[in-house]
């Protein structure tokens, strides 16, 4: 028994031993070696610089190195610059131009091999960036500015590896080398973080996936390698966007960021700036513009899973316009369906001539009705869509036949949106169901995509299992889990693999295509899982959050982080998703997602009701926060149409108008509303005060305007914190173009405008309105069915001169919109014998009263003056 126990022990010592030494030589050998540059040849006249780069050694670690590498340097424009490093020798997946319309990239013929200089610059005046090659073992490079601030430093340190460039079939490596002391990172989503900007050392990890955003740190539903680096201590910025749809992992360090990515390309963009709004600017530019909304979807919205019958949505929307609280959409969930069908009604719940009747009186009543899809469509023989779907053979396939997978109604089969014929089915699908029942708007969910199963791996392929493991759920849990298999094939012979995290952008294009098709007007779409480009077809929400103050405090991050990914249109779930809110924390909640650009209450079908009605306090604060939205809508709507004319968020950080105030930098708890508009929450459970920064200028508190704040370099200053609202302030300088309070955005529009004016120190006051019909596919087009003045206001001498600039003031014109009150605050000199003149052709008016609340602080107000809008005028005020 002894001899037989020694044996044993023997056996556990060899088989140790063996274990040990073999994780020691794993880890011995390097992920790579980087690699050389073989040739090199810059081309002046077509900006661009061409290199061939040879592995320096092999290494077997996650798969062997590819070992000739062609490098393409280009001038996009004087203001963006692309890198591109691919295989020389066989072609490789990256991201459609369909996706991200950019033109082929095709290198220039090489030039003789013996040309290989130490260092190789592409540069011209009129660029903001210096590109520099050089021929080091191994080779690095580096992009900066001319004045020398480096913006992207690849150059390797010699000896660490983690820093090469390394290139093979299922792992690409880049890194570079931060100024931890002046660079201020955001971006790279989607998480959830508690701040907005990005913490030293953590691994971001993009791979779609249906985790829920409560979950902190994990990644999310979306996929976006774009970071904007903000740099002390002047604000300079630039952008930076790797476009590539693989899983990857991105470890930020403070010091370095490094790209671990699982398969396509390196295709890396940079954008000059070199302020904020430039590079959103010149990153809209490359990805696509924002999708206009239409102007209803800038009302309050109401939604929950779990609403059992028609009845009880109707007694929702009376319920609001009985508590008098602004509602524009109600939403339904899956709940409609019939067995969770897509396009289908529950016939006994929500029968389909009870939703047409509630529909009609909605419309009536100017408000709206949003209904859910899911891409997965069921397995059932008797099921229209699902058959169509057959004949026209549109399902993503594993093994010759569709793939079977999970989700709400059972056994389902995916659309595959790359098929050429999968948009004419999407179509086809939603015309038939809007003629059956004409909604409003689509909310496209669990398109990761979501699957309730997990498939067996492919035994003969790695796609299934790669040999680098991304930390996918915060656990490198398998990329094939809870979704389409990595090995599944859509049209083409395109893997899941490289396709994965496009597949809600190409649901968001399919929709946003078909409700154009079918309606002829502006679409609303609201889409979960997102990608590079996606605000060009969808608005976004952050998904299943839950009722705690955490969630409410992370919802800023994530909302100012979609402003920076092109997708302004976005919201959190008001009171939380999961689980049970309380009075307290709702209200408050209400009084932040008032001011979200996309406003809307959503909870589960496990939790409590939520609604906004259902406490006395918490109508009280929704009375007066939507109230103030609803006079804001105006100014909302043309943040809109800077977003899709610029690119510009609608919620911004406070950076964005304030690049030199570093104070700016680390604040996550506050946002701006355009340049000026400051929103400043509670966000702590029983919280009587709240901290707020206060960038340098005169601040007014807009729910009481004779309430101002002066800060000369930016300071921290606690304000008190009412019970029913936040604390909303508005910098000097500005002009707000606003409308009257109501119960729906289509009453709103009806009220006369009041033009609310902030005089700054120099006297100088600006402002825009855009107006259109709020459906129109043409957004301020060559259509001419809309209107945009500017206001100017500025003091010359003793007079104080306010004026208008229209351009297309027909259609104001034929709306017979007026301003009928303009607010003056911040007039610093007596108002006695204030004299008002109106000029109109023919009429001259002098009626004005004057609100005054303070020497330092005076508002005056002039009424009744009933101008149009349409119309160009000036009003002068002697002072």
């Amino acid at each position: 028994m002894k001899k037989a126990w020694r044996n044993y022990l023997f056996l556990l010592i060899l088989l140790f031993v063996f274990c040990d030494f073999k994780a020691f030589s794993v880890s011995a050998e390097e992920t790579g070696y980087g690699y050389t540059v073989k040739w090199v040849n810059v081309f002046p006249s077509e900006r661009k610089l061409t290199a061939q780069l040879q592995v320096i050694g092999n290494s077997s670690v996650y798969g062997p190195d590819v070992k000739l590498l062609s490098l393409t340097t280009s001038f996009d424009t004087n203001d963006r610059l692309r890198i591109t490093i691919t295989d020389s020798e066989n072609p490789r997946w990256e991201v459609p131009d369909y996706v991200v319309p950019r033109g082929p990239n095709v290198p220039l013929p090489p030039p003789p091999p013996s040309q290989s200089p130490p260092s190789s610059t592409l540069y011209f005046p009129e660029s903001g960036f210096v590109f520099t090659l050089q021929n080091t073992a191994p080779f690095g490079f580096s992009v900066s500015r001319p004045s020398g601030e480096i913006l992207f430093d690849a150059y390797p340190v010699i000896g660490d590896s983690s820093t090469y460039l390394i290139f093979k079939d299922q792992y690409l490596q880049l890194s570079s080398s931060l100024p931890p002391e002046t660079s201020n990172i955001y971006g790279l989503g989607e998480h959830t973080k508690s701040t907005f900007k990005i913490q030293p050392n953590q691994v971001l990890t993009l791979w779609n996936a249906d985790i829920a955003s409560f979950n902190k740190d994990l990644n999310l539903y979306g996929s976006h390698p774009f970071y904007m680096d903000v740099r002390a201590p002047n604000g300079s910025t630039h952008g930076v966007l790797l476009l590539n749809s693989n899983g990857m992992d991105i470890a930020y360090t403070g010091d370095r960021i490094t790209y671990k990515v699982i398969g396509g390309i390196i295709d890396l963009y940079l954008f000059a700036g070199p302020t904020p709004e430039k590079v959103m600017e010149q990153y809209t530019e490359l990805i696509g513009r924002p999708t206009p909304m239409p102007y209803w979807s800038f009302g309050f919205h109401q939604c929950r899973y779990g609403y059992p019958d028609l009845d009880y949505v109707e007694n929702v929307v009376a319920n609001y316009s009985k508590a008098r609280i602004p509602l524009d959409v109600i939403w339904t969930d899956i709940d409609y369906m019939d067995n969770y069908k897509d396009f289908t009604f529950d016939p006994v719940n929500f029968p389909v001539d009870g939703m047409k009747k509630f529909v009609s009186t909605l419309h009536q009543n100017g408000q709206k009705y949003v209904l859910i899809v899911d891409p997965g469509i069921a397995v059932n023989d008797s099921y229209p869509t699902y058959i169509r779907g057959l004949k026209d053979d549109i399902y993503i396939k594993r093994n010759g036949v569709p793939y079977l997978g999970q989700v709400w109604p059972g056994k389902t089969y995916f659309p595959d949106f790359l098929h050429p014929r999968a948009g004419s089915f999407w179509s086809t699908e939603i015309k038939i169901f809007h003629d059956t029942f004409p909604v409003d708007g689509l909310w496209i969910d669990m398109n990761e995509l979501s699957n309730f199963i997990t498939s067996p791996p492919n035994p003969s392929s790695t796609l299934d299992d790669p040999p680098y493991k991304i930390n996918n759920s915060g656990g490198q849990v398998p990329i094939i889990s809870r979704t389409v298999p990595p090995s599944a094939l859509h049209f083409g012979n395109l893997t899941e693999y490289n396709v994965h995290n496009l597949y809600g952008f190409l649901e968001a294009r399919a929709t946003n295509a078909a409700l154009v098709s079918v309606t002829g007007e502006r679409p609303f779409v609201l889409g979960r899982s997102t990608f590079v480009g996606a605000g060009k077809y969808t608005a976004h929400w952050t998904g299943d959050n839950a009722a705690t103050w955490n969630d409410l405090a992370y919802s800023i991050p994530g909302i100012l982080n979609f402003g920076l990914f092109g997708i302004p249109m976005v919201g959190a779930d008001i009171c939380g998703f999961a689980g049970n809110t309380t009075e307290e924390l709702c209200r408050r909640w209400i009084q932040l997602g008032a001011f979200y650009p996309f406003s809307r209450d959503h909870s589960a079908k496990d939790s409590n009701p939520q609604e906004l009605y259902l406490w006395d306090s918490v109508a009280s604060s929704a009375r007066t926060s939507l109230g103030l939205r609803y006079k804001l809508l105006p100014y909302l709507y043309t943040l809109m149409y800077q977003a899709h004319v610029k690119g510009t968020p609608i919620a911004r950080p406070l950076f964005f108008s304030f690049p030199g105030d570093t104070n700016t930098y680390d604040i996550s708890s506050q946002f701006l509303l355009g340049q000026g508009v400051l929103i400043s929450p509670v966000l702590q459970q029983g919280a009587t005060s709240v901290e707020t920064y206060f960038p340098a200028g005169k601040w007014f508190n807009l729910f009481n305007t004779s309430q101002s704040v002066s800060s000369k370099t930016g300071q921290q200053i606690v304000l008190d914190a009412p019970e029913d609202h936040a604390n909303i302030y508005v910098l000097e300088g500005n002009i707000l173009p606003m409308q009257g309070e109501a119960l729906t955005s289509t009453a709103a529009r009806k009220t006369p405008f009041e033009l609310l004016l902030f005089v700054s120190d120099d006297g100088k006051s600006s402002g825009e309105v855009f107006l259109d019909n709020g459906v129109d596919l043409d957004f301020g087009g060559s259509g001419g069915r809309w209107t945009s003045v500017i206001f100017n206001s500025g003091i010359v001498g003793n007079k104080l001169i306010l004026s208008s600039k229209v351009v297309n003031g027909v259609f104001a014109l034929s709306q017979k919109w007026i301003v009928d009150k303009v607010t003056v605050c911040g007039l610093t000199r007596e108002l006695n014998g204030i004299k008002v003149l109106k000029f109109v052709p023919g009429t001259r008016t002098e009626e004005a009263e004057i609100l005054v609340d303070g020497a330092n602080n005076a508002c005056l107000t002039v009424t009744k003056l009933s101008l149009l809008i349409g119309k160009e005028f000036t009003i002068e005020i002697t002072l």
